[in-house]
Parts: C-alpha cells; structure tokens; sequence
C-alpha cells in the first residue's frame, strides 16, 4: 500500500511540475519577446541532453538495439519529430496565443482525439462511454471557448485553432510511440526523443534574433528545461512503477489544475467561472474515459485468464 500511495505522489508531482511549466512559459512570453520556436527548442535541447546523458551513463545497450531495428528506427523518428516536437510546439504556440489554463485544457481533450482516430481505424463506432465522454469534452469545451456567451468566442480563433492543434499534437504523442517504451525503456525515449526534436529546431538560432532575457528570465527558462520537462518526465512515468498506467493517466489532469491555480494567483489571468465550468467538463470527460478504458483493459485481461 505505502507503494501505492508513493506512486500517486510521484504522478501528482509529476503532473504539477507540467502545470507550472505552463503558467511560466505564460509569464515568459508576456514577459519577453520571444519566439515560440526558439523557446520550444531550448526546452527540448537542454531537456532532452540531459535526460539521454544520464539514461546512456546508466545504460547504453538499448541505444544500440534502437538502432539495429530499422522498424523501431522508422517508428522512433515519427515520434520524435511529430509526436514529442509538434506537441510541445503546439502546446506553447496555443499558450501564447490565448493563455496557460485555456491551452492545457484544451490539450487535454487529446484522448477524444485518440478515441476518434482508433474508431475509424478499426472501422467501429465508439463504446457508449466513450460517447459520453466525448459529449461531455466537446461540451466542456464549448462553453470555455465561448465563456458562456453562445454567439461570441472567449478567445481568438487562432487560439483556438491552436489549442485543438495542441489537443491533437498530444494525441499523436501519445499514439505514435507504439512499443518503443516496452522494448526500450520510457525515460530512455523519451530523453533521446526530445533531443532529436530539438536538433531540428537549431538552424532557428541562425535566423532569429537572441532575445533580451534578464536574470529572472533566465531563471523561468532553466525551471522549463530542468524542472518543467526533465524532472516532471522522469517523476511523472515513474509512478507507473507503484500504479496502474490508468491511474497515472487520470492523475494527469494535475496539470490543468495547476496551470489555471498558477496563472490565476500568480500572472493574474482572467479566467472566470464559466472558464472553470468548462475546464470542469473537459477533466470529467478525461477521468471517465480513463476510468472506463481501465476497466474494459482488466476485464479483457480477465477473459484471457478465462480462455488460457
């Protein structure tokens, strides 16, 4: 039990490192003039070179299988590229163009997405759950984008465009991977993922003037690298050593929480209550299609014991 509750700290802590991640990368480009690209770029080259240091320090053989399987090669580099790169570059593109809470609320409607694209991949429609739990998203949804008022938009299009962009980047991130992690190791994919993502963003640094960053600038960057994406990764997939993948991933909605609780105490945004409302719904309609995925995962495990 004390393994249990150790592995919903770390997933809780995990999530909530990504949360304040987002309110800085907020109070960075409000703070600064910064292009997004150069941003996401540091984030994964500083991240992803310390992670892939220390997982080769530790352990180099798998490196060595990744790169005999021409398949797992092939597999790894669609991750890398749209999966981990177009995901982060997503997600920070939709918080500058609207804000840390609406961004990562909305990026968290990416299992509807998920639920979509396997449902027209096995040609079958959704499992009733899986409806309500997309009524409720899109509704959830609905009402943050609007703020309650049904004939205007709470923000630009663009941001909203963005965040969907982010909502399907993360998607993406989440499918694309396949069995990269079971053969080689999460942290270590993730780690190498994230750097060679960020070697595509570096002829960016040749076209793009260095921003003006003061020493407190500065310190919100290192926390995004080091705290923000390194520490919240490796804490984060942790805790799937100590709980069920499902809860790990229901405990994610830590990070919306704790962007919204960050950028509204902190950055002063206005989010109101017809924003938390629909931040509400779109949480709800992750944890019931987590918890519903999780239960039909045991009882097809149940079924197998059954037949064998």
């Amino acid at each position: 039990m004390k393994s249990y509750y150790k592995g919903i700290i770390l997933a809780i802590c995990g999530a909530s490192l990504w949360g304040i991640s987002d309110a800085v990368v907020q109070f960075v480009f409000s703070h600064v003039t910064i292009n997004a690209l150069y941003l996401v770029g540091l984030r994964l080259l500083g991240a992803g070179t310390l992670m892939t240091t220390f997982s080769l320090i530790k352990n180099r053989s798998w490196l060595k299988e990744l790169f005999h399987n021409k398949k797992s090669i092939f597999t790894f580099i669609v991750f890398a590229i749209f999966g981990m790169g177009g995901s982060q570059l997503m997600c920070f593109l939709a918080i500058k163009a609207s804000n840390a809470p609406t961004a990562t609320v909305i990026q968290s409607t990416a299992p509807i997405f998920i639920i979509i694209y396997l449902s027209l991949r096995n040609w079958n429609w959704p499992k009733k759950f899986e409806l309500i739990a997309i009524l409720i998203a899109f509704t959830g949804a609905y009402i943050l984008v609007t703020g309650g008022k049904f004939d205007v938009l709470a923000l630009t299009p663009m941001g909203l465009f963005l965040g969907v962009c982010a909502a399907i980047g993360e998607a993406i991130d989440d499918i694309s991977p396949g069995d990269l992690f079971e053969k080689y190791g999460t942290i270590n994919i993730v780690g190498l993922a994230m750097l060679v993502a960020g070697i595509f963003f570096i002829p960016c640094y040749f076209i793009m003037p260095v921003p003006a960053l003061k020493p407190i600038d500065i310190g919100a960057i290192i926390y995004i690298i080091i705290g923000g994406t390194m520490l919240g990764y490796t804490i984060y997939l942790a805790s799937v050593l100590y709980i069920s993948p499902s809860v790990t991933g229901m405990l994610e909605v830590f990070e919306p929480l704790v962007a919204t609780l960050i950028a509204v105490v902190f950055l002063h945004t206005n989010f109101g209550f017809m924003s938390m409302l629909g931040s509400a719904l779109v949480i709800l309609a992750t944890m019931v299609q987590t918890i519903a995925s999780s239960k039909d995962s045991k009882d097809a495990k149940e079924l197998e014991i059954v037949e064998q």
